[in-house]
């Protein structure tokens, strides 16, 4: 037996039983180069159950946390600044207008071992991969929710390659702006100037699966994962936990020259209810708790405030969140495609009543437009936005036909279950608001979560509750759920991004002419611009942008916290007590 295959069957026994027993029971961490250890399984909650784990098609938080640690793409986002690392390409290259973008790919990266392959050994990952994985990106079929916001108007033959596979006839060349150099060498051509590309190729539908576990599994690989992670699939019971183990052949090492990731394995349950899981992690049985029970906030940082002179039992960390937390208008309804409700709705909330006290000031009011106020260059001062104003939300309901809000019609207001209290409780307030400052009606109906998407992105729930966190560190990933060319032919038809179905001429004239402007300023100057046609037009509802407050325990060494929320578990790792 190796001496590689020897530390291997080392980590399987340790995940045998730390799975049963949690990281206090085990405490079998072997010490490696640089200070850090070996061992342990990190235990996580996800309130919400996933909805799919194949990268075209996860496009909730829980889905895309848990693919994030199973499937690689070119490049990746850094977890302490949320800057572009490499990642499967090595290296890059891009021309002086940043339109043809050249992808050196890393040899030696190997897929996980699945039975897919001959034997049920991965095979090496090479350009041809990628060629393949876009070309899917590319194509229409209802498990792919991806193509909107990746390649769709930005790579050259990605838009006539969708059409084609929508008329039954894919076309033989594939899609034409991606082109093979070598076997290692990948060039993409975009249509304009496009300086934040690598952004889009950290998103999810960018990410890499072999055509013989697609072959062999399709619609299944929604839970039958092959990726190159650091972590692959071993135990998936839908609505009860989720067992990745570590990947014994990953590509990746740490400066130190140990081979990555430290950890055995991740356990992801699901409890929905914030209570338990802030008890279960303060009991021990979980690593790290993001969302705090709003109504538990000040107790917790009591706690915190008292532990000062001692040992903290845990670690709080909180950021300002790349997180608008909205309620959605289908404005292709006859209520909401009345700009005059819209506006009306938008000035008779109290927002800053509703962070103050529903949220115990877990947020910023969403005073401004769907970009929250983290960009640093991003100055939403510049933006007329939202103040409470109720005779201006009487003038806006009187032009839109309804004084003091006679003969509007009873209206649902649609929340997801799941998320804690906090989606009831600011959702009763606002019922309370818009029944006090407008005369209106309205009522609550609660769904769960995946019930709850397919409703708003098939245009059947005309006002209803949404958050959007960043998929990438830039405004744009926020701007682009009200771009017109997101929004679909037909009702019935799901609109993933642009879920209100807003449709702005100048709205999208401003948002284009961004897409391909390649200095930053000036680019940041047009996206304020649009941002601001879609708040004097009432597009959405913005009620307070986020901020993540996460519980970490105190031996829980590489894991900052970022706006994004986004998370690299392979240079987490367990210090033991006496190193802590």
């Amino acid at each position: 037996m190796t001496m590689k295959k020897v530390i291997y069957f080392l980590f399987a026994a340790s995940l045998l039983a730390s799975c049963g027993g949690g990281n206090k029971t085990t405490g079998e961490f072997q010490k490696a180069k640089g200070g850090v250890y070996y061992g342990g399984v990190f235990r996580m909650n996800e309130v919400e159950d996933f909805r799919n784990l194949f990268p075209l098609n996860a496009t909730e938080v829980s889905s895309i946390r848990i693919t994030n640690q199973i499937y690689e793409g070119l490049v990746k986002l850094s977890q302490a600044d949320l800057t572009i690392l490499p990642c499967l390409a090595e290296k890059w290259e891009k021309n002086a207008d940043a339109t043809q973008w050249t992808f050196h790919i890393r040899k030696g990266v190997k897929f996980h071992n699945d039975p897919c392959f001959p034997n049920a050994e991965g095979r090496e990952v090479t350009a041809n991969d990628f060629m393949y994985c876009f070309q899917k990106l590319c194509t229409s079929s209802p498990e792919n929710q991806h193509f909107g916001d990746s390649f769709k108007d930005r790579v050259v033959g990605a838009n006539e390659y969708y059409q084609s596979t929508i008329d039954k006839n894919p076309l033989a060349v594939g899609v034409s702006g991606v082109k093979l150099i070598d076997n290692y060498t990948l060039q993409i051509s975009l249509l304009h100037p496009f300086a934040g590309f690598l952004n889009i190729l950290t998103m999810p539908g960018c990410r890499l699966y072999p055509k013989e576990a697609f072959d062999k599994y399709g619609i299944e690989m929604r839970v039958k994962c092959v990726g190159t992670g650091a972590f692959q699939i071993k135990t998936v019971k839908e609505g009860e936990v989720v067992i990745l183990e570590r990947n014994p052949n990953y590509w990746d090492i740490d400066e130190f020259g140990n081979h990555l990731p430290y950890l055995n394995a991740l356990k992801y349950t699901f409890l929905k209810e914030k209570k338990s899981e802030l008890l279960e992690f303060k009991r021990g049985n979980l690593d790290m708790m993001f969302r705090l029970p709003t109504e538990m906030i000040p107790d917790i940082l009591g706690e915190l405030d008292q532990a000062k002179e001692g040992n903290p039992p845990f670690e709080m960390q909180v950021v300002p969140a790349l997180s608008t937390f909205y309620y959605g208008f289908q404005h292709q309804s006859d209520i909401f495609s009345k700009k005059e409700v819209r506006l009306a709705f938008n000035y008779a909330i109290d927002r800053e009543k509703i962070v103050k006290y529903t949220l115990q000031g877990e947020g910023l009011p969403g005073n401004y437009g769907i970009v929250p106020p983290s960009f640093a260059a991003y100055d939403v001062k510049k933006l007329v936005g939202y103040k409470f104003d109720v005779e201006k939300a009487h003038k806006y309901m009187a032009a839109a036909g309804y004084p003091a809000g006679k003969g509007f019609p009873k209206l649902t207001l649609q929340i997801n279950s799941g998320g804690g209290d906090r989606n009831i409780q600011i959702a009763e307030v606002i019922q309370k608001m818009l029944k006090e400052n407008l005369g209106i009606d309205i009522d609550i109906s609660v769904m769960p979560f995946a019930e709850h998407l397919e409703t708003l992105e098939t245009g059947k729930s005309l006002f209803f509750r949404a958050q959007w966190s960043a998929d990438y560190p830039d405004p744009e990933t926020f701007l682009t759920l009200l771009y017109g060319k997101h929004v679909p032919a037909k009702l019935s038809d799901k609109s993933y991004l642009n879920e209100v179905r807003y449709k702005s001429p100048k709205f999208d004239s401003l948002f284009s002419a961004a897409m391909q402007e390649v200095d930053d300023k000036k680019r940041f100057d047009l996206y304020l611009q649009a941002d601001q046609v879609q708040i004097d037009e009432g597009a959405i509802m913005p009620i307070f942008y986020d901020e993540f407050y996460r519980l970490v325990q105190p031996n829980v060494k590489n894991f900052p916290s970022n706006a994004m929320e986004y998370r690299d578990l392979s240079h987490v790792y367990f210090a033991p007590k006496e190193e802590r």
